[in-house]
């Protein structure tokens, strides 16, 4: 047995150790020596520059506005033009908001009953109230300040250009129709609408067209333009400072992203990662497509013997006969026959298309982009081939997915939006809450609510149903609680109708 100790390699000194040795020889000295033991005790491999692997491998390590904001431009751009025009990414896109908005998110107010001095009953009655007003403001599209959608479909709206974008802004200002007094109205704005004024640059105190306090960093004003920036008309953008709370403490701006890392201030979009092999994997198909369509044309060439040509036609017809071959554009179409110039013949190559590899290729490309967006490949190419168990497998996984950005919407969007129009309501005097103003847990007691979205639906109804009668029998769910998982609808809506 060899007692040979393994081998280390001691780091040789660079440009910076040398001149260091030579105007400070111990500072020099001392330098490789803890450089030497920083090697004797290991360390991670993935860090060390003196292996050819890793030798070219140096990333930046700017902060999380430097390393995003510069490139947030092109990420923007290119994340919009693939949800347009590349089937995966717009596959990806529209699987994500249909199974996490679907529909919309219902309200489903809560208020905590033993906080806010209610009986069981006065409590359920104050909720259905409460539901029943929301829900009519939610479904009129006089909750959109442009008339265009309900909020069920702003919601839509507001996520789509959240995950294709990377945030998005909701303002939420307070207009007079036809009918009422002052309501609220939301306004879905793209992130590109806020930025610096006037081309200014970043400073201590503002990011990308958000000022913010230099100390906790909140988000004071955010600087919206009166137009995109990408707009074709010719008139001059001007910009106008929107404070993210007012002087009350109302919420007149959400900001919408979903941040990767601490201090980050905008967003990047959902498929910034995979952009390139999302482009490269569209470009491949087109390739393989044009190739497919090409082999199955079939023309028949016409090739003219040059003496037969000579001596058969005059020289004006041959001459008419050139000028008439020179306007071929070169395209095929299938069971043409073409004439050849005197010489000429034709080269075929055998494309071996359809290609046998390309579908398990595009396969593997499309697992590597499941893993990074977190969908499985099942649900992200709509193709269930193998068993119930591997389908229900990727189908749950799939829904932790969709249910955690279901989470975020709710709580950023869906409950920012109702707590702004209930305090307008009880300000108004047509809801009464006693202490809504008084005391921030009464107003969190009172505004207490459960957005309630789409189910997952079912591939085996009969087991799922048979699986949620033994947890409801064992007393780890209720039936509240399996009648949103579904098909999102709660129990006592169903229960009331099936009395009627």
């Amino acid at each position: 047995m060899s007692a040979n100790p393994p081998r280390v390699d001691i780091p040789q000194p660079n440009f910076f150790d040398r001149a260091i040795s030579y105007l400070w020889p111990k500072a020099g000295l001392e330098r490789m020596r803890a450089r030497a033991v920083m090697a004797l005790a290991g360390g991670y491999t993935g860090a060390r520059k003196d292996k050819a692997q890793l030798s070219r491998w140096n990333p930046g390590g700017g902060s999380p506005d430097s390393d995003l904001i510069p490139d947030l431009p092109a990420l923007r751009q290119r994340s919009r033009d693939l949800a347009r025009n590349e089937a995966v990414a717009t596959g990806a896109i529209g699987t994500t908001v249909s199974h996490v908005v679907g529909t919309g998110l219902s309200c489903n107010p809560q208020a905590v009953a033993s906080l806010v001095g209610l009986s069981k009953e006065q409590a359920a009655a104050w909720n259905a109230d409460v539901k029943l007003r929301f829900n009519a403001w939610a479904s009129s599209k006089d909750c959109d300040l442009s008339r265009q959608m309900t909020f069920y479909g702003l919601q839509s709206l507001a996520f789509r250009t959240t995950v294709e974008s990377g945030d998005a802004f909701v303002l939420t200002p307070m207009v007079t129709r036809e009918i009422g007094g002052p309501t609220l109205a939301l306004q879905v704005i793209e992130g590109d609408l806020v930025c610096n004024p006037r081309g200014m640059s970043d400073s201590a105190t503002l990011t990308e067209g958000i000022e913010h306090d230099p100390t906790t960093g909140e988000p004071k004003i955010v600087h919206v333009a009166n137009r995109h920036p990408g707009d074709l008309r010719r008139e001059p953008i001007t910009w106008r400072p929107v404070p993210v709370r007012g002087a009350s403490g109302r919420k007149a701006v959400i900001h919408l992203f979903r941040p990767t890392r601490a201090g980050q201030r905008r967003g990047a979009p959902l498929l910034a990662p995979i952009i390139e092999p999302l482009k490269q994997l569209g470009r491949y198909t087109d390739a393989e497509l044009n190739a497919a369509v090409t082999s199955g044309l079939f023309a028949v060439f016409m090739k003219m013997d040059p003496q037969a040509f000579q001596d058969l036609f005059s020289e004006d017809d041959q001459n008419d006969f050139v000028q008439r071959s020179m306007k071929w554009s070169g395209e095929i179409e299938s069971g043409k026959a073409i004439n050849l110039l005197p010489g000429e013949e034709p080269i075929t190559s055998n494309p071996g298309r359809p290609n046998a590899q390309f579908d398990p290729f595009v396969q593997s490309i499309l697992v590597q982009i499941g893993m990074a967006l977190g969908i499985p490949f099942e649900v992200l190419t709509q193709r269930f081939q193998s068993s119930y168990t591997a389908a229900k497998g990727a189908l749950l996984q799939a829904w932790r997915f969709f249910l955690g950005w279901r989470d975020w919407l709710s709580t950023n969007l869906c409950q920012e939006v109702y707590l702004i129009w209930l305090s307008h309501e009880v300000a108004a005097g047509r809801i009464r809450a006693p202490g809504f103003f008084v005391s921030p847990l009464l107003r969190h007691a009172w505004s207490s609510c459960m957005w309630v979205g789409d189910g997952p639906g079912s591939i085996d109804p009969t087991k799922e149903v048979e699986a949620a009668e033994k947890r409801i029998a064992l007393g780890i769910s209720t039936g509240e609680a399996e009648s949103i998982l579904h098909d999102g609808v709660d129990w006592e809506t169903k229960h009331a109708r099936l009395v009627e």
